[in-house]
C-alpha cells in the first residue's frame, strides 16, 4: 500500500453524502492512493453499476481497472483470488448479495484459506462488496441477509455499515486489510436512512438524505463497535439497516437505551457487548435475517456466556421470519414497531 498520513477527522472538512455516494468516495480515494486497487464486476465499468457505486471510476481509471465481467459469480471470484495472490488488492462486487452462492466455494476453499494454507507466502486482500438485505420490493432473489453464512468461516471478515460516514471508513479499511473482506451494504439505506415504520427518509433527518462524511482519507478499524446512543435500561445489538429502526423505536417509546451498532461482525468487538450489558442488565437482539442460525443466535450466545450473572432477564431476539423471503409481505417480515416494540415491554417489564 501506498503510506500517507490520514486525515485527522475533527479537522477534516465534511459534506454530506448518502451511503452510495460515500462509497463510491471512498473506492474513487482507494484507486487513487493505490495503484493495485482494481473493481470488478457485472455492469461495475460503463454502467457504473446497477445502484451506481461504482459510477466515473472507468472513465477516470480505464478499463484494464474497473471493469466488467461475465454474469458468473463464480469466475468473478475466483479470478479476485487469482489477482490477489498475485499482489493486487481486487474489489469485486456481487450484484445482489442473493447471487453470491455460486461464488462460496471460491470465497471458503480459497480466499479465506489462502495466508494458512501458504504459511504466510501468500494473501488474500479481496474485499467484496455486495448490497444485501431488503427494502426496495426486489423479491426472493433480490432481498436476502445471508451473513451468517461468512461469519462461520474463518479467515473471512464480516463488514456491515449503516451510515454514510462508517460505510466509508470501513470500507477504505477493508480494502487496505490484507484478508477477504465481506462488505455487505445495506441497500434499504443506500439513499437515506428510515423511520422504521414505512420506506421514507427518518424525519430526524433534514435536508440531504444522507450524513456528513469527512473529504479525504480516514479509515474506521475493522472490530469496533460504535456507540449510537447511550442508556442505562437495555442494551440494543444491531447493525445495518435495523440500528436506525431500532433508534426510531426505542425513541417513540422513551426507552433509556443503549444501542451498539457492531458495524463489523466478524471481528466482533465483545468488549463493547459485554460493557453495555453489565452496565443496563437487559439486551436486544435485532437483525433482519432469518431467525434459526442466524448471527443473532451467536450475540445471544457471546452475551450467556460473558455476561450472565448480569442479566436481570432472558436475552431477547427480534429478526426475520424461517421463511423464504416474502415479497407481498416485506414489511410484514422485517422487525418493526410492533415486534421490536413487544420484545422491549417484555425486557422492562422484568
Amino acid at each position: 500500500m501506498i503510506e500517507e498520513e490520514a486525515v485527522s477527522l475533527p479537522d477534516a472538512a465534511t459534506r454530506p453524502m448518502t451511503m452510495i455516494e460515500a462509497i463510491n468516495d471512498a473506492l474513487h480515494l482507494m484507486m487513487a492512493r493505490d495503484p493495485d486497487v482494481v473493481i470488478m464486476g457485472e455492469d461495475v465499468g460503463y454502467f457504473g453499476g446497477v445502484f451506481r457505486a461504482t459510477a466515473g471510476l472507468q472513465g477516470k481509471f480505464g478499463k484494464n481497472r474497473v471493469f466488467d465481467t461475465p454474469i458468473n459469480e463464480c469466475g468473478i471470484i475466483g479470478a479476485a483470488v487469482g489477482m490477489a495472490a498475485y499482489g493486487l488488492r481486487p474489489v469485486p462486487e456481487i450484484q445482489f448479495a442473493d447471487y453470491i452462492y455460486p461464488g462460496y466455494d471460491q470465497l471458503v476453499s480459497e480466499a479465506a484459506r489462502l495466508r494458512y494454507r501458504s504459511g504466510g507466502e501468500f494473501t488474500a486482500p479481496i474485499t467484496v462488496r455486495s448490497p444485501f438485505g431488503g427494502g426496495i420490493f426486489g423479491g426472493q432473489t433480490h432481498s436476502q441477509s445471508p451473513e451468517a453464512l461468512f461469519t462461520h468461516v474463518a479467515g473471512l471478515k464480516t463488514v456491515i455499515p449503516s451510515t454514510p460516514h462508517d460505510a466509508k471508513g470501513l470500507l477504505i479499511a477493508a480494502i487496505e486489510d490484507n484478508d477477504p473482506v465481506i462488505f455487505f451494504e445495506p441497500k434499504r439505506i443506500y439513499n437515506g436512512p428510515f423511520d422504521g415504520y414505512y420506506d421514507r427518509p427518518a424525519r430526524s433527518w433534514k435536508g440531504h438524505a444522507g450524513g456528513q462524511v469527512p473529504e479525504g482519507y480516514y479509515s474506521i478499524p475493522l472490530g469496533k463497535a460504535r456507540t449510537v446512543r447511550e442508556g442505562s435500561a437495555l442494551t440494543v445489538l444491531s447493525y445495518g439497516t435495523m440500528i436506525h429502526v431500532a433508534e426510531a423505536v426505542c425513541a417513540e417509546k422513551g426507552v433509556d437505551a443503549d444501542i451498539i451498532d457492531l458495524r463489523t461482525l466478524v471481528p466482533i468487538d465483545a468488549e463493547a457487548v459485554e460493557k453495555s450489558v453489565e452496565k443496563t442488565g437487559k439486551c436486544l437482539v435485532i437483525h433482519e435475517a432469518t431467525r434459526t442460525s442466524g448471527f443473532g443466535a451467536e450475540l445471544v450466545a457471546l452475551v450467556q456466556e460473558r455476561c450472565f450473572y448480569h442479566l436481570e432477564a432472558p436475552v431477547e431476539r427480534v429478526t426475520g421470519f424461517d421463511t423464504p423471503y416474502p415479497h407481498s409481505l416485506e414489511w410484514a417480515y422485517f422487525p418493526g414497531p410492533v415486534r421490536i416494540g413487544e420484545a422491549i415491554d417484555r425486557l422492562m417489564k422484568d
